[in-house]
Parts: C-alpha cells; structure tokens; sequence
C-alpha cells in the first residue's frame, strides 16, 4: 500500500479517554441505582456508545435517568481530564513524531477534542486547526463515512491513499464505507483483553488488528515506510 495519509481516531487510540468514560459511568450508575456492575459488565453495556445511546440501553434495562443525571456525569469527565486522568497511550507518540502527513478525524465535537488534545499536549504540537476534523463539520458521524471522506477532501488525498487507524466497529465501518485502508487499534485497557469485542473487530474483516503501539508502528512502517 502506498498510503500518504494517516488519519487517527482520538478516544481509545490516541488516549485512553474512553477509560475515564467507562470508570465514572461504573461509579456513577453503581451508586446511583445501587448496583454492583463491575468494570467489564459496565463496557458490555456502555462501552463505544455516546450518552444518548447509554441513557437507551439504561431505560431498556429499566434505570430510568433524567438530564441532570448525564450532566453530572459530563462533569465527572471533565473534572477527571482536568486533574490529570487524560493521558496519551503509551508510545503513540513516538509514532506521530514520525509521521509525515496525519489528521485527527473523530466523533467528538470540536471544542471538546481541543481541550483533550490540549490536556495532552499535542494540541498545535502536532494538530491544530488545519489537520482535526470533527463529527460537527459533517452531516452524518461514524458507521457513516462523512468524517473521513471530508477529512481526505481537506487534506488533499485520495481515499484509497488513506490509512486510517480505529478502535471502534462504527469507526472501522465509516473507514471500510470510505474505501480507505484500515488499521484496528485495540491498545487501550477497555479492548486490549476483551475477546468479545475482539472477535467483533475481526468479523469485520479488518487485515490488519494490533494490540499496542509497538506493533502498530511495525505495520505502519512496512505499509508506510515511516
């Protein structure tokens, strides 16, 4: 392949937000409801999905919530980001060092992925407003392939000269509908030992599935030549 555009997802493959996410929703919904959820039955449940989606699966499960219930929630987030919970995956660093031509293409809203790249310190580092594109500059987000069509239109590339690195099955299928390359990401703690959603990724058919960022950066150097 001769990709000359890597176009990242953000939560769960540049940090391990989605970490946070799932910790504070555990947490929140144990003490709230008085359950006893564990952190694996919390991500079978909530993990991948945005609040809108969480509140369904809840009132499907008959714990019903209201807006300040997920307000609150939000707040938890932000305060943990804030005090230091955001990081950068190990390693992931060392690759965009090297990277030639890359964008952030995510489905969180623009504001808020400024502040988390800020917290992490790759904000105007390595992205900024020429090369992060976000799921309020397109029509439809993720399984739908708006965001990474738009971000290569951008970027001056050609779908099929863009590798695309994922951790979601919504994410890998936006990329697979775009007609890019794919590379499954599945560093971060909520995915690297889950063998359902494992076996979920590799249904998708993905040729290339990695479980830190070391043998990510094996695959993008024999596919990239970085």
């Amino acid at each position: 392949m001769n990709n000359k555009l890597v176009i990242w997802d953000f939560d769960g493959v540049i940090a391990d937000s989605e970490k946070i996410y799932i910790e504070n929703r555990q947490k929140y919904i144990n003490d709230f409801f008085g359950l006893n959820w564990d952190f694996q039955t919390t991500i079978n449940y909530l993990g991948g999905l945005s609040d809108f989606s969480n509140r369904e699966v809840l009132d499907k499960l008959g714990y019903k919530t209201d807006d300040k219930f997920w307000e609150n929630l939000v707040k938890l987030d932000i305060e943990k980001m804030n005090n230091g919970g955001l990081k950068a995956i190990p390693g992931i660093e060392d690759i965009i060092k090297k990277l030639p031509k890359q964008c952030v293409a995510t489905g969180g809203l623009k504001p808020k992925t400024i502040h988390k790249l800020t917290l992490i310190d790759f904000w105007n580092k390595y992205f900024n407003d020429r090369n992060l594109f976000t799921v309020d500059m397109v029509e439809h987000g993720k399984p739908e392939p708006d965001i990474f069509l738009f971000a290569a239109q951008q970027m001056g590339e050609k779908p099929e000269n863009c590798i695309v690195i994922e951790d979601s099955v919504a994410g890998i299928t936006a990329a697979q509908k775009a007609g890019m390359n794919i590379i499954a990401f599945l560093g971060c703690e909520m995915y690297c030992h889950n063998d359902t959603y494992i076996e979920k990724i590799k249904q998708l058919g993905v040729k290339y599935i990695c479980y830190n960022s070391k043998d990510l950066e094996n695959i993008l150097m024999r596919n990239y030549e970085i």
